[in-house]
């Protein structure tokens, strides 16, 4: 909000950028209706005070602080809203919002999803969460995170949606590194949280789909894996779950309209400013760059009809699992554009999938995060 004083010759004026004052004072001292001048800027209300115009703090302070007096509450309540969680209530979910799980000068947090009711000393399984944006964008607390995370905790998952770094700061493998010290994070506080530090999964769409198959196929790879701030802890995951994420950076696709793959697509600049500029590069941040039979079990989900991220991506993974004779399993909804969720085409405007994938990936899970003796 700007807050600008002034006089001229005839008048004394006080202007709130958006807010009228809503009265001036005549020379006889009468108040009088709001008037605007062509000499002012637009929204500039004027004071016509002849008497005050050699004094004019008096009536500066005096606005100035009924202004403060009725609009510092308010902007008060709008600060303190920024960081409120904007999650629907549920009686079954509790839910942490914004918790340090880097270096404490970094920004990145991520959000916990906890059933609740649970048995005194049970151990949950857990689901690290990873959003999408094409590594260059996107949030923790996107709709269709959230409802990945309360779904999962209705089930008795302990679920945390995580940010990590963007763009050239997140150039690779730093974006992994921040993925695989949220697995460090689930374990370094497994009592705490109630987990059930052998039952880890990982799980994620488009961008973070790539980076949850990195996770979950470089596990404990000494060359990938972070220094600090979870020495000792393994990033190692049961199995992973890959909504449409990219397998293979150098063959990307263009699609037509209805998402059919066509002809080859180039590696643009700002993928190359955060995962290099040649083929070399883009094999060792390639999902199918470290396929082999002892992989965690994976879970591919990708819609006909996406045209974001070119299906022929997850066929050729699916291909290489096949080959080297990987446990996997593909879903292939016929009429799902990019970024659907388990129930929601558009998890933004909750328009509702052919039928809910939710129960297929809650069975997947369920059955690779088997309870260790």
């Amino acid at each position: 909000m700007t807050f600008s004083w002034g006089n001229n010759s005839n008048y004394s004026y006080f202007y709130i950028s958006g807010i009228h004052v809503l009265t001036y004072f005549s020379k006889k001292k009468k108040i009088r209706p709001l008037r605007q001048f062509h000499d002012f800027p637009r929204f500039k209300s004027v004071v016509e005070n002849p008497y005050f115009s050699n004094s004019l703090s008096v009536m500066r302070y005096f606005i100035l602080g009924m202004l403060l007096v009725l609009f510092l509450p308010s902007f008060s309540r709008a600060g303190s809203q920024t960081n409120e969680i904007e999650f629907s209530s549920n009686s079954q979910v509790e839910v942490r919002g914004d918790v340090s799980f880097l270096d404490p000068s970094r920004p990145e947090k991520l959000d916990l999803y906890l059933p609740k009711n649970r048995k005194t000393g049970e151990k949950s399984p857990a689901v690290l969460l990873i959003h999408g944006g094409g590594w260059k964008e996107g949030d923790k607390r996107q709709p269709r995170e959230i409802e990945f995370g309360t779904t999962l905790a209705e089930n008795g998952f302990v679920a945390a949606s995580i940010n990590y770094a963007l763009r050239s700061t997140g150039k690779f493998p730093i974006n992994l590194h921040d993925c695989k010290n949220g697995i460090r994070y689930l374990r370094a506080h497994a009592g705490e949280l109630g987990i059930d530090p052998n039952r880890i999964a990982v799980m994620g769409g488009s961008a973070g789909g790539h980076l949850s198959l990195m996770v979950a196929y470089t596990g404990d790879d000494p060359a990938l894996g972070p220094t600090k701030p979870y020495p000792g802890n393994s990033d190692k995951v049961s199995c992973v779950v890959d909504f449409y994420g990219i397998t293979d950076i150098a063959t990307r696709k263009k699609t037509d309209p209805s998402g059919k793959p066509t002809e080859p697509r180039d590696v643009e600049n700002e993928v190359q400013a955060i995962f290099g500029s040649n083929p070399e590069d883009w094999k060792k941040a390639s999902p199918v760059g470290y396929i082999r039979k002892d992989l965690p079990p994976t879970l591919i989900l990708h819609g006909r009809r996406d045209t974001t991220v070119d299906s022929d991506q997850s066929q050729e993974l699916a291909d290489a699992l096949k080959n080297a004779g990987a446990t996997y399993a593909i879903i292939w909804p016929p009429n799902a554009p990019h970024s659907f969720s388990f129930q929601y085409a558009v998890p933004k405007s909750k328009k509702p999938l052919d039928r809910n994938v939710g129960p297929e990936v809650l069975a997947f899970l369920r059955k690779h995060l088997v309870k260790t003796q």
